[in-house]
């Protein structure tokens, strides 16, 4: 029987290796794939894409705290991020800041880390690729 998945894929308008690198840094993202438009077994359609896409990234995929992403330069620089965010769940509040701290680096903090009536810490924040995280302590069983 097979199992049903839901993976995040990001567009990332020519800044996706930019934005693994930065999530290896600041996440410890683990990569596990990454493959460029010229290094493709089949070459994208005529017009396709944007003129020096060419060594952009086709397909990227990459593990964060375990969980996986999937990501691309896309074809063109015109994608953006907008009604979502990914959400992380962190065993202890130093390793929330941790993470809070690295994606606010360069980024924009909606709400700061603090605690809320459902989580001991939570906090929300985009960062420099203009991704939203929402990164949070799960509370202590009741």
């Amino acid at each position: 029987m097979s199992t049903a998945a839901i993976t995040p894929y990001l567009f990332f308008s020519g800044r996706c290796e930019e934005a693994i690198a930065f999530y290896r840094e600041a996440l410890g993202a683990e990569v596990e794939m990454l493959m460029r438009f010229d290094e493709s077994p089949e070459p994208p359609p005529p017009g396709m894409l944007q003129d020096g896409f060419e060594r952009k990234v086709m397909h990227a995929s990459f593990r964060v705290f375990g969980a996986p992403i999937m990501a691309s330069d896309g074809c063109d620089d015109g994608s953006a991020f907008d009604g979502f965010r990914l959400s992380i769940t962190l065993p202890t509040e130093d390793a929330a800041r941790k993470a809070f701290d690295a994606l606010a680096d360069g980024g924009t903090v909606q709400m700061p880390l603090s605690a809320t009536f459902w989580s001991p810490c939570y906090g929300m924040v985009t960062d420099r690729f203009n991704v939203g995280w929402m990164v949070t302590v799960a509370s202590p069983a009741s």
